[in-house]
């Protein structure tokens, strides 16, 4: 439960929108700020002698007061794209995506088929997400409906805003794995029954990408995603030139990859899609016309050789974008790691990626391309609050890098190149601080 009545103060850090050439309305800064929660949700930002002069001496007497001064307050991270069961396979050598697949992620996600494995899994996997400061992810769980159970199961205790879907996959994949196409939408159903607006919770129908699902299965799953007007999609785009050119060859009638997943309804507001890097002009037009969303994956696109997302380009096109990890194709928890590989992967473009851009791309950014931001992604009134608190101190070299600058910018890029999961100090869930040994 959240405390009734919180009281935050420290450096505080929010977007209002994109900082397209680092607009300054764009984002608000405090350097001495205050954030006043009520019943887990934000009623008041700005500075603190303003804030806590409008709050009565009665309302502060009871108030739970996190006093965060010199470190950075910013809403939580969030992380479009990853799969859970697939921590146990970061790092695994040396493979371009469908080697890697079926050489490490199948073997690793039959497992869950056991709830107990699955319950372990997610409870490590959300307890490292909160310790790297991600608070709020759009997940994939296996082809069991036992993983999402136990994911959603975790996710609740935490009281945690999450997605998180069921993988639907009736060919080309081992047998353990597969499910058909109407088994497949009788279990989305049952969980989308069971967990979808359940407390802070929400489903994503989840193809895991078009070459792994029948046309009956892709038409079930737009049946699914239209049968509710709240529900969400999640699944893979033009990764890998490989995967491109198989698609091509499963669905030759199609004129590119996105049309497959247009032509079986699954594109439109809260759909999102892991990758898109080798995306056509008339795909990227198509997804901005449409709203549907790319996760922008640098980490498990460079350790996969996959290629360089064009996030400029893209962003240009006014593509909702949100920054993701992808473990374990991707190597890191950490969003401040992956951003400092977004930006290296901007390089490669000419076009690099701005420190507060960055930052924008890992809180309501993501939130936007998740269609969340109407709950979370910054500290505008009546926003969910949760939030993390940054100690730039804990990493020597990036604490000497620091000494003597003042720019804003300056600061957040520095934090965004050298920081890492070692720079969150605290994270807070509806305003209450949570253990990461809980």
């Amino acid at each position: 439960m959240s405390s009734a009545l919180t009281l935050v103060r420290g450096q505080i850090l929010h977007f209002l929108s994109d900082p397209i050439q680092d607009d300054p309305s764009s984002y608000e800064y405090f350097a001495d700020g205050a954030l006043w929660i009520e019943q887990g949700k934000i009623l008041k930002v700005g500075n603190w002698e303003t804030i806590t002069s409008t709050i009565t001496p009665e309302k502060l007497s009871r108030a739970t007061l996190y006093d965060y001064s010199g470190k950075l307050i910013m809403p939580g991270l969030v992380d479009t794209h990853c799969h859970y069961p697939q921590a146990k396979v970061i790092g695994s050598y040396g493979r371009q995506l469908l080697d890697w697949l079926n050489d490490y992620t199948f073997p690793t996600e039959a497992a869950f088929a056991d709830p107990d494995v699955a319950l372990r899994g997610a409870e490590y996997f959300v307890k490292r997400l909160l310790a790297h400061g991600t608070t709020t992810a759009s997940v994939f769980a296996t082809v069991h409906p036992t993983s999402v159970d136990a994911f959603m199961q975790t996710a609740e205790k935490y009281g945690l805003r999450m997605l998180c879907g069921k993988v639907m996959m009736d060919r080309h994949c081992p047998d353990n794995l597969r499910d058909t196409a109407q088994q497949s939408g009788i279990e989305s159903q049952d969980l989308i029954d069971r967990w979808h607006g359940k407390g802070r919770l929400r489903y994503s129908i989840t193809p895991r990408f078009a070459p792994t699902s029948t046309p009956e299965q892709l038409h079930i799953a737009g049946e699914l995603y239209h049968s509710r007007p709240d529900l969400h999609v999640q699944s893979h785009l033009a990764e890998n030139w490989d995967e491109i050119h198989w698609v091509r060859s499963l669905f030759p009638e199609l004129f590119d990859y996105l049309n497959v997943y247009e032509y079986y309804g699954l594109t439109g507001e809260r759909t999102i899609y892991g990758h898109c890097i080798h995306l056509s002009p008339r795909e990227i037009q198509s997804m901005s016309e449409q709203g549907t969303a790319a996760a922008f994956c640098p980490t498990s696109n460079l350790f996969l050789g996959s290629g360089f997302f064009d996030y400029s380009k893209v962003a240009e096109a006014n593509v909702r974008i949100g920054l993701a990890t992808d473990v374990g194709g991707g190597t890191s928890f950490s969003l401040i790691r992956t951003l400092g590989e977004a930006y290296k992967v901007s390089q490669v473009h000419k076009q690099p990626l701005s420190a507060l851009r960055g930052w924008y791309l890992a809180t309501l950014g993501g939130a936007k391309a998740l269609y969340l931001d109407s709950f979370i992604g910054n500290f505008t009134s009546g926003k969910e609050a949760d939030f993390i608190v940054i100690d730039t101190s804990t990493i020597e070299e990036l604490d000497y890098r620091l000494q003597g600058v003042e720019s804003l910018s300056e600061r957040l890029f520095a934090l965004m190149i050298m920081g890492d999961e070692r720079n969150i100090y605290a994270t807070h869930i509806q305003g209450n601080k949570i253990s990461f040994d809980a």
